[in-house]
This record gives C-alpha cells, structure tokens and sequence, in this order.
C-alpha cells in the first residue's frame, strides 16, 4: 500500500512509470546493464534502446574506472 503523497507523486500514474523509475536508478547506480535487462525481462539491446537516455554521468564514473584498473591515482 502506497502512502498518500506516493500515489499524489509522478511516479504512481502507472504501474510504467514505477518500473521505468526503477530500471532508471539501477542504471544510474552503476548496476551493469545485463544484470538490469535480466531484472527488467529485456534484453541488453532493447534495455539500451529504451533506457540509454536515462543514463546521467555514466561516462565519467566509467572513465575513472578504467584509470583505476590502469593503476592510475586521482590528481
């Protein structure tokens, strides 16, 4: 049972809404993406296509991952 200010909020419009609110902060927490689509039922490739724009400073928290694992320190 959802509180009154959930079911006033965007996210209680649809039950849509609720899981596209969901694979989107999985994403953005920097789940991989196949773990998301298995969660979500969908493939990598159809998880991409509807989800890629959700992706906020992916690039950058990726881009610091691999000067990591090259053994590189942050300035």
């Amino acid at each position: 049972m959802f509180t009154e200010q959930a079911v006033a909020g965007p996210l209680a419009k649809s039950p849509y809404d609720l899981r596209h609110a969901a694979v989107s902060t999985w994403l953005n927490a920097g789940v991989p993406a196949t773990d998301v689509a298995e969660w979500a039922g969908h493939s990598v490739e159809v998880l991409l296509k509807i989800y890629a724009k959700c992706l906020d400073g992916g690039a950058v928290a990726a881009q610091q991952r691999v000067q990591a694992a090259l053994g590189h320190r942050p300035d």
